[in-house]
């Protein structure tokens, strides 16, 4: 099933994101993983595709899993950092052969030292959009946002004109980097409709269930982190059991505001972790329906 047809329903969804094996030693551990967050039967699940590329081979593999073995739809990603023009053909072709409907085309992370764009690679996520457009005009294309500004646009405003190329190109949704702070989001929200952005935004929630997560997260998004998490994180941050519920419960409450102020479509970057999957959507059983 395409996701664009999900968003479109009126109805609450909860997604959830997982992660391939960085090493093949540690693919049992993922499958493990990826298996019983299926189980919670979340409305879809996406499967990332690597710093770099550098697991992108068990990207298409496991998306298949989860929508063949598990009955659950599934997104796989692709980047632009780790993709050639002709690697992006090649997996576009793959992801059809696996009846994969749906890919989040996104420029990602550029590894540290290493030159980038290179002969060949696509600059923007823009450009992978139209081309992947190009190749399968039917698969269904979700790309990413920044309700606090992409960290290397020049200013909100150009970031959010950036975003409108990448929709005008064919991306039919946009799913969020984290925040943890709703009034953020929802001022995005009001100034993407206003720059005439109107495809569905799915608002992406992070748990953070472990102290060394903050920095880690501030420094991948850039994200501001209120001072009543701060708060949270001093008190429960060295025992591993406090903050793990404390950090589901806060991810639980942003989720709860977001569904009461009518945003219907979230997503959760479960880390891999089936617990603290579970942990959010028993909280969510009743008000989602799940």
């Amino acid at each position: 099933m395409k996701i664009i047809d999900l968003l479109n329903d009126k109805r609450v969804t909860l997604s959830m994101e997982v992660f391939p094996p960085k090493t093949t030693t540690a693919f049992e551990n993922v499958s493990r993983a990826v298996k019983q967050i299926s189980a919670l039967k979340p409305d879809f699940i996406s499967v990332t595709y690597g710093a770099g590329g550098g697991t992108s081979e068990h990207t298409i593999s496991i998306a298949k899993d989860i929508k063949d073995e598990y009955g659950v739809n599934s997104m796989a990603h692709l980047t632009c950092v780790s993709s050639t023009r002709e690697t992006v053909e090649q997996q576009i072709i793959k992801m059809k052969e696996a009846g994969i409907e749906n890919v989040l085309a996104l420029r990602g992370d550029i590894p540290d030292e290493t030159q980038f764009p290179l002969p060949g690679q696509f600059h923007y996520a823009s450009d992978l959009v139209r081309e992947i457009k190009r190749i399968a005009p039917d698969i269904c294309i979700g790309g990413a946002c920044y309700p606090e500004g992409h960290p290397e646009a020049a200013n909100k405003k150009q970031d959010i004109l950036n975003l409108k190329e990448k929709v005008d190109a064919g991306c039919e949704f946009l799913t969020t980097q984290m925040f943890f702070d709703n009034s953020i989001f929802y001022n995005y929200i009001y100034r993407l409709r206003e720059a005439g952005v109107m495809v569905p935004v799915i608002a992406a929630i992070m748990p953070i269930t472990k102290k060394n997560q903050v920095d880690r997260s501030i420094q991948l998004s850039g994200s501001c982190v209120p001072a009543r998490f701060k708060a949270i994180v001093d008190w429960f941050g060295d025992d591993p059991a406090k903050m793990q519920q404390a950090g589901i419960a806060y991810a639980t409450d942003q989720i709860i505001d977001l569904i009461a102020n009518g945003i219907n479509h979230i997503h959760i970057y479960t880390m891999n972790n089936p617990k603290v999957a579970a942990g959010i959507m028993d909280n969510l059983s009743d008000i989602i329906g799940k």
